[in-house]
């Protein structure tokens, strides 16, 4: 593996690991609202779809990180 893979590589697990903990932290900020008892609909929608968003682009990543399978 070259210098620049293993950058590349690290680079993406370090952004992995960040989309990861902001998606934790949205999910906590859902859990809070949803317990309010006047909660806020519109926030509620928008905190859900930045969580898929986010989980999405996770799950980019987890594909460019997983060595090619051969059948």
């Amino acid at each position: 593996m070259s210098d620049e893979t293993f950058e590349d590589v690290t680079s993406l697990h370090r952004r992995l690991d960040e989309l990861r903990i902001e998606h934790q932290d949205l999910d906590d900020a859902i859990k809070r609202l949803a317990q309010l008892p006047l909660g806020d609909e519109l926030m509620l929608r928008r905190l859900k779809k930045r969580k898929l968003i986010l989980k999405d682009r996770m799950a980019a990543i987890e594909r460019l990180l997983e060595p090619d399978e051969r059948a």
